[in-house]
This record gives C-alpha cells, structure tokens and sequence, in this order.
C-alpha cells in the first residue's frame, strides 16, 4: 500500500513530497524525543502545581496565536501553492498576509492588556501571563504557511529543530526548582521570537520575496478567503485548547497539570509521524487535484488508509504501557494522569483515522462543510466539556474529548462518503 501511493505521488512530480516527509519527519522526531526528556524533567522539578499553572497560561496565549493565525495557514498556503515560481505574485500574497498578521497582533495585545486589567483570575500572575504572550507575536512572524506552500519544508524543519534544542537547553540551564517556573515562558517566548524572526530572513534571502505595504483590497481578499476557515479554526479550539483552560478555571493548580500531563503526552502520540505526512502532502495534494481530481481522492484514501493501519499497532502498545509511561515523565505513580491519558488515546484514533478525510474538504473547495463539521461539534461539544468537568473533574475534560471527536469523525465520513460519486475515475 505504502509502495502504491509513492508511485501515484511520484507519476505527479511528487519526489519533492517525499523529501518534505523526510525534512518534516525528523522535526517530528525531535520534537518527539525531545519533550520525553524535557517534559518529565520540568514536571518533576517544578511541581505538579507549577506545570498546571504553566499549562493554564500556555493555553491562554493559545487564543491569541488562533487569532492571529486566523486560517493563513490554510488558505494562504493553497493560494501560494499554486503560484510557485511567481515571486511578484508570491510577494503580493506575502505582504498582504503579514500584513493582516500585524494588524491581528495589534488587536490580540488590546484585549490581552485588557483581561490581565480588568479579570480577577488573571491579575494574580500578571507576569507570567505577559511574559508568555512573547511567543504569540513569534509565532504570528514565522511564515509557516509560506514555507508550506512554497514546499521549502527544509526551513520549518531546520528553524524548528533549531528551536527546540534552544528551548530544552533553556530549561535544562535555568530551570532547577519550583521557584524558576517564570524562567519557563522566557525561554519559551524567546526562542519563538528568534526563529519567527529567521524565518522572515529566509523569505528575504533566500525565497527573494519582497513585503512591500499593501494595497488596502488584498489584505480585505486574504482576511475574506479565511473567514469560513477561521471560524472553523475556532470552533476545533473550542473544544482543544478549552480543554486545558476550563480544567484551570474550574479545578486547581494541581489537577491542571495531572490532566494537562497527560494530554501533552496523547499529543505527541496524535501528531507524530501524522503531522509531517498532513503538512507535507496538503500543498501537493491541492496540485494533484486541480489536474486530476480522482487521482487526488485516490490519494487522500490510500494516505488515510495507511494512518489507521498505523494507530491500530502503536496506539494499543501505548494503552498498555499507560502505568509505566506516566510513571517515567512524572516520577511516580499518578494514577489521575493514567486514567486521562488512557481516555485521550480513544480520541487519538478518531483524530488519526479521520485527518485526511478533513484535510480533503478543504483541498476539494468545501471549506463550508468543513466549517459545519467543526461549528456543530463544537455547539455540542463545549456545554459537554464544561458539564463533565463539572460532574467528573479533569477526567471530564477526557470524555468530552473522546465524544466529540468520535462525533466529528462520524460526519467527516458520511460528507466525504456522498462526495466520492464526484471523484470516481
């Protein structure tokens, strides 16, 4: 199966996807490997209480990097995908883009002034809050979505690296007890600021691309070509990034970071190897579909057929091997971590099982029924989240993750079942 769809990516001068597997995959181990060592080391160092105070501030600057990303990194990619080569046109779409990006920056620094002002809960840790927001403004300047569309993985994957080693030998150095738990957002924030800024060098030097100020019309087309995206974009965080943040506001320190524990650790299992085959193939497989639109389902079904071959083997493994692994990061036995990562894994098959057929929506010009997906689940799934909480403390949080994305995985599949008759060979 692996074999086959090499050869249909390749017939489609797909040899360049296969080294941006390759470029992304070897972030995806880094930041595989590197977290089994840094995460364990910080919760042991500083505190189950600590890590969950983190975790709650990492998941509210979330928010802002979601509105300043708004759906660049999808729509701008498509779009930028199908102007390789055209560096005039490429630097218009640049330029608008980074444009919006600063104006969004602008704004997501009003309301964050103003919630650390004015809101009770976060005026207790001013501080870490405004030295986390560092990584919305880096993360805002990395040009992720032109390097995806560009298909130079090679950037993501050498600046990321590079960041990720600065970011554990930051901890590693500077971080030794509770008491250095701030040192944690500076690192963090800076080392997003560095490599946002080198990967706008690179787009300079390298790509030879221009920003030039904007003509007001193409920052409104690129704001416009996102919006339904975006909506959807926030409709998903909803019920992700809220996860963290409600657990924060309705329990304690200390939950937070029994269940946040456990979720960074489904996470690594969720995006790694996934994340680089998704990022990978998203611009090429946008190409392929608009020269042969059957070839490019053929695709999608072959690459989505080989992820849950893959999940079917690892994700058991991980079941059975819960105790010890939570026992490894955290130290001891925590038996709240182990219940709510064996949950989380439930959720991690159906996200895994489903990435391509959503990916497709919007590659096959259906960014509304991607969006409707998302916004339904996300009108059930965020009551759900609050009520389990509410009912069953941080393991809620788990359930409500399980349901919800068996719900979206459910109608993905029925959506692209009734488009299939529209891309038969």
């Amino acid at each position: 199966m692996i074999q086959k769809t090499y050869q249909l990516a390749e017939r489609d001068g797909s040899r360049q996807v296969m080294d941006n597997v390759a470029f992304l995959s070897g972030l995806q181990a880094i930041t595989f490997f590197l977290p089994i060592f840094v995460i364990p080391y910080l919760f042991q160092v500083i505190g189950p209480e600590k890590f969950g105070l983190i975790s709650f501030a990492q998941a509210f600057v979330i928010y802002f990097m979601i509105l300043t990303d708004y759906a660049f990194n999808i729509s701008a990619t498509k779009k930028i995908s199908l102007f390789q080569g055209d560096n005039t046109t490429a630097s218009e779409i640049f330029s608008a883009v980074m444009t919006a990006k600063i104006i969004l920056v602008l704004l997501s620094l009003f309301i964050f002034a103003a919630i650390l002002r004015f809101v009770p809960k976060f005026s207790t840790d001013q501080t870490l809050y405004t030295l986390s927001f560092g990584a919305v403004i880096g993360n805002a300047l990395f040009p992720l979505w032109l390097f995806q569309g560009m298909e130079k993985m090679k950037y993501i994957a050498r600046l990321k690296m590079f960041g990720e080693f600065a970011y554990a030998f930051g901890i590693f150095l500077w971080v030794r007890g509770p008491a250095d738990y701030l040192a944690v957002p500076i690192v963090t924030s800076s080392v997003s600021l560095f490599t946002g800024i080198m990967g706008i060098g690179i787009v300079f030097w390298r790509l030879k691309l221009s920003l030039k100020f904007p003509r007001l019309k193409h920052v409104r087309r690129e704001i416009r070509a996102g919006k339904d995206l975006f909506l959807s974009i926030v409709a998903i965080n909803a019920y992700t990034t809220t996860r963290v943040f409600a657990v924060g506001l309705l329990t304690n320190n200390t939950l937070t970071g029994f269940y946040s524990i456990a979720e960074k650790i489904a996470s690594m299992a969720q995006t790694f190897p996934l994340a680089s085959f998704s990022q990978a193939i998203f611009p090429r497989l946008s190409n392929i579909f608009r020269k042969n639109r059957a070839k490019a389902f053929l695709l999608m079904q072959q690459v989505q057929s080989i992820t849950v071959r893959i999940s079917l083997i690892s994700l058991p493994l991980i079941l059975i091997l819960t105790s010890f692994i939570i026992r490894i990061v955290c130290g001891g036995d925590y038996p709240q971590a182990t219940m709510t990562l064996r949950l989380l894994l439930i959720s991690v098959f159906f996200v895994s099982a489903n990435a391509f057929r959503v990916q497709f929506l919007l590659v096959c010009g259906k960014p509304r029924s991607y969006s409707r997906i998302h916004i339904i689940m996300a009108s059930i799934g965020l009551p759900l989240l609050l009520l389990l909480i509410h009912l069953f403390s941080y393991l809620g949080a788990a359930m409500a993750t399980v349901i919800t994305e068996a719900g979206i995985f459910t109608l993905t599949y029925i959506t692209v079942k009734r488009l299939q008759k529209n891309y038969s060979p």
